[in-house]
């Protein structure tokens, strides 16, 4: 399932050069490693609690704006669903394309905004564009 959902943001990516953010990485980090290995992708990693040098101290809650300026694709894994409106704010707010991959059966805390659910071989998340 993992491998699904890096292929399909890998998909999402093309050719051209793209920025990433992955919020809340924590301690997993299979899908930024994957992200990592191409040329064209610049990758910012953030937690509130980075685990190493390359995971940028970031609140969700109140985000530095500037860090996510020219940002294609926002994603976060399993987020909890009191910060899912504020990935949606940032989303909205720098212009992003987000993808919410929830822990399984999660119903989504989006408010106002409506993400459509994504089925992409054994994956499945929601996707604001």
């Amino acid at each position: 399932m993992w491998n699904d959902f890096g292929d399909y943001i890998l998909g999402e990516v093309g050719e051209g050069n793209v920025k990433i953010a992955e919020i809340g990485v924590g301690k997993f980090d299979m899908i930024a490693n994957m992200l990592s290995e191409r040329e064209n992708i610049t990758l910012i990693k953030t937690d509130i609690n980075p685990k190493d040098s390359t995971v940028i101290k970031d609140d969700i809650t109140n985000p530095d704006i500037d860090l996510y300026r020219d940002t294609d694709i926002i994603y976060s894994i399993r987020p909890p669903s009191e910060l899912q409106p504020y990935l949606v704010n940032l989303a909205l707010e720098v212009d992003s394309q987000l993808i919410i991959k929830p822990l399984t059966n999660e119903d989504l805390n989006t408010g106002r905004v409506k993400m459509k659910l994504k089925n992409f071989r054994k994956a499945s998340f929601y996707i604001l564009r």
